[in-house]
């Protein structure tokens, strides 16, 4: 019994982290290695004054402190933090990320004392090489521009980098040695840090279809969807008393309908949830009384029989019986 009371106790402190749940962040993140990765960590209004700092590790105990908003930020540190407390959130910034830096991590409010435990949250960052894009799915306007950002990892700078169309290898586009390539369509750059990016200059209704973009044996697929120029007709001035005839965006009533129709299913699933449960009570009030008669008619039925049972043992007791000696001719009645 006194070890049940000492682990009760022990755990009191921690029921606030876990109801309360005092802070908040993303579960898990993914960052090509080389690159930098900001965590925001959002905490209730009662902890604005308190200090909040990031560690590495699952267990406050063996948490590796990392930065914490009551010590200054180093030159050399990789590992930045800035609170806000007007927004109620402070901000964790890791940079040139490398594999080894995968693993479990903690933004936490320190509280403080020996029976209040701190508020913390955890999250999962998985530092990744290879290649990736900022936008899988891109579109343009017939005659304007959009870019491609590719994003590849530390290791990659130096590897060759390629823009193609799919399914036909002869478009390929290859950067050279000083990272660049331009034409009267395409403009192709390299930053050497991490990012090459390509720009159509143009677009033609020709650009759409899918792309992708290579770093060494790494690919990835790119679409890029071209939209028509918006056109305006304007009647001639000698036939102006007829309206002039524009060509204007669809109405964007799919959403309204949708909405409306939404709103009807959702009253329907109303009146029919309502209907059913009308219909379950009167099916048990119907039957409860059927229950109740049944039970009326058994009693009564019982109360007769019992009252017929009663009249026989009454019969017998007023009647006499006679008994008769086969050695004498007078008989004796009781």
């Amino acid at each position: 019994m006194p070890q049940l009371l000492i682990l009760a106790l022990s755990l009191l402190p921690w029921i606030p982290a876990f109801l309360c749940g005092g802070v908040t962040t993303v579960e898990e993140f993914a960052v090509l290695e080389g690159k930098s990765l900001t965590v925001p960590c959002h905490y209730e209004p009662q902890y604005a004054t308190y200090v909040k700092y990031w560690c590495r590790g699952r267990m406050r105990e063996f948490c590796s402190s990392l930065a914490r908003t009551d010590e200054p930020r180093s030159a050399e540190d990789k590992v930045s933090i800035h609170n806000d407390p007007v927004q109620l959130v402070f901000t964790v910034t890791m940079e040139d990320l490398k594999e080894e830096d995968s693993g479990w991590y903690m933004c936490g409010v320190e509280i403080g004392g020996l029976w209040s435990a701190d508020v913390v949250a955890y999250t999962n960052i998985k530092v990744i090489h290879g290649l990736s894009v900022v936008n899988s799915r891109l579109n343009g306007e017939e005659g304007g521009s959009v870019t491609v950002q590719c994003l590849y990892s530390k290791r990659y700078r130096e590897s060759e980098k390629k823009w193609c169309r799919s399914g036909d290898w002869s478009s390929c586009l290859q950067l050279g040695s000083e990272g660049r390539y331009e034409d009267t369509s395409v403009a192709i750059s390299d930053d050497r840090t991490g990012t090459f990016a390509i720009t159509f200059k143009k677009l033609q209704m020709r650009d759409a279809g899918w792309y992708w973009c290579s770093v060494g044996q790494q690919h990835m697929s790119v679409h890029v969807l071209v939209t028509p120029t918006a056109t305006t007709t304007v009647m001639s001035p000698a036939t102006s008393s007829q309206p002039v005839a524009y060509l204007t965006p669809p109405m964007h009533a799919t959403k309204e309908s949708g909405n409306s129709h939404r709103h009807i299913l959702e009253s329907l699933l109303v009146c029919a949830s309502l209907m059913v449960l009308v219909g379950l009570a009167v099916f048990a009030w119907k039957t409860w009384k059927q229950h109740k008669s049944h039970e009326q008619r058994r009693m009564e039925w019982m109360k007769i029989g019992l009252s017929e049972n009663s009249e026989e043992a009454g019969d017998l007791q007023n009647s006499a019986v006679v008994f008769l000696n086969k050695n004498s001719p007078n008989g004796h009645m009781y």
